[in-house]
């Protein structure tokens, strides 16, 4: 499903099927994330109904009943569809669909979008559209999946995978990365940015970054660097070093470079790079600035090293971008 077809669609329908016991977090998720983004008159870019397959409440796994907002019908009318985690013990446990499940399934049209989240993976596995795909789930059930489905190339330690028209993301608050990376890769970086500082968390976290973060939690009184960073994000103009980064954190270059890439799973120089070239997509989204100028003021130097990271991240040239999102006259 291309970017044009999905921006020209107002709202785009998102239905998100909560197959029993549904992890209640993960089915929030889309329908408090998405419907965060609106267009330049206020409007909704994006419709979210939340169906069962049996039109009844679903079970969550922690007791709590979740009532549906749109009758199973409205799978037929989905542009993407999300599958939240479940414990349904057929799919989860026999990597086969029930009857219910698979009649619901069998109504999503054939050129939707289709993303799951955390363990949601497992049904559309055993729905067969998982067969020769790399994907991603909760680490804690990667194994599961692979054993239940062969055909199916498990990536136990991305946050989440981008194939097109099928998205994966691993448990939990993995979905609001993928969520995030969607409302990006529709309507551009400033709307899910503007969407994450609504929702009050991290605007990028790169899908190849590992479920594994070593501290999470950083002690606190050890000193973190989050402080580094706000500076950091202050300056990305200009040039600076690792040495001037521990230097500002009253830190040693060794310690520094261990607790940023404990508390971010990325190391400084990584992180940097992502912030950006995440600044010259707003740039090139929110300014007419030529090319050389969107590099310079993000601080990526130069057009060719502009280029290179967008083709990198984006798989565009930093005109197309523009032109896809933003809609500006290309300028050289």
């Amino acid at each position: 499903m291309s970017v044009s077809s999905l921006r020209h669609r107002a709202p785009h329908h998102v239905v998100v099927l909560a197959i029993p016991p549904v992890v209640g977090f993960d089915l929030t998720i889309p329908v408090q994330v998405l419907p965060s983004a609106r267009g330049d008159n206020g409007e909704r870019l994006y419709q979210v109904s939340v169906v069962t397959p049996t039109g009844e409440p679903a079970i969550s796994t922690h007791g709590y009943a979740i009532a549906p907002s749109a009758p199973v019908e409205a799978l037929r009318t989905a542009d993407t569809l999300i599958i939240p985690g479940t414990r349904n013990s057929a799919i989860r446990t026999e990597g086969r669909l029930d009857e219910v499940t698979a009649a619901a399934l069998a109504m999503v049209p054939a050129d939707a979008r289709r993303m799951s989240i955390c363990t949601g993976a497992f049904a559309m596995a055993a729905a067969g559209w998982l067969d020769g795909r790399t994907v991603t789930t909760h680490w804690e059930s990667a194994d599961d999946l692979a054993r239940l489905h062969p055909q199916v190339t498990v990536a136990p330690d991305a946050l989440f995978i981008d194939d097109g028209d099928v998205l994966t993301s691993a448990g939990l608050a993995a979905g609001i990365d993928l969520c995030l990376h969607v409302l990006r890769a529709d309507h551009g970086t400033a709307m899910a940015n503007k969407a994450a500082r609504y929702l009050v968390v991290p605007a990028w976290r790169d899908g190849g970054q590992s479920q594994f973060i070593e501290a999470p939690l950083p002690d606190v009184t050890r000193g973190g660097t989050a402080g580094v960073r706000a500076w950091l994000l202050e300056r990305l103009d200009r040039p600076v070093s690792l040495a001037e980064m521990a230097a500002y954190g009253s830190m040693s270059v060794r310690t520094f470079t261990r607790r940023f890439r404990d508390e971010t799973g990325q190391t400084p120089g990584e992180w940097l790079i992502r912030q950006r070239v995440n600044r010259a997509a707003e740039l090139l989204e929110t300014t007419e600035l030529p090319i050389d100028r969107v590099a310079e003021q993000s601080g990526l130097g130069s057009a060719a090293s502009l280029r290179q990271h967008f083709k990198i991240t984006y798989g565009l040239a930093p005109l197309a971008y523009r032109k896809a999102f933003a809609g500006e006259p290309a300028r050289n």
